[in-house]
């Protein structure tokens, strides 16, 4: 097997994330890879609403929001002994933005979290089945479990 020279681990602020971004920088210690941690800004949801309301999140949007988005990512980067330089926010839809982000960045390996998608869910798709077959490079999908 050949070695990884730079690993990006995409994430979405779940429950489960640090769960996928551990596994992320356990492969980057094995091949001595450079790692990188990707949050895609699409909107913000906002459960404490009564009705579930959604931000839009966009060059428009408050500061205040966009500095807590950047804090939380580079405190998880921290946590995972990743420089601030290699964790990135971009705008899109993360289906999409994942890959571009891999081929502008000379990836390596995805490593994304999946939970098993029955029903319509599976017929709608995931990011992380996206992912898998738009990628350009080799990508690791984490079994979560609810």
């Amino acid at each position: 097997m050949d070695k990884y020279g730079h690993i990006l681990v995409a994430v979405d602020y779940s429950h489960h994330c640090r769960i996928v971004a551990e596994k992320a920088r356990q492969l980057a210690s094995l091949h001595q890879a450079k790692l990188s941690l990707l949050h895609v800004l699409d909107n913000i949801p906002m459960p404490q609403m009564q009705y579930g309301t959604i931000i839009p999140l966009d060059e428009l949007s408050d500061n205040t929001l966009l500095e807590a988005e950047k804090t939380r990512l580079i405190e998880l980067g921290k946590d995972l002994g990743i420089s601030k330089d290699n964790c990135q926010l971009v705008w899109g839809m993360p289906k999409r933005e994942i890959t571009l982000f891999a081929d502008r960045k000379d990836v390596d390996l995805i490593v994304v979290g999946s939970h098993g998608r029955h029903g319509i869910a599976l017929l709608l798709g995931s990011t992380a089945n996206a992912v898998l077959h738009h990628a350009h490079c080799d990508v690791l999908s984490v079994r979560l479990k609810d």
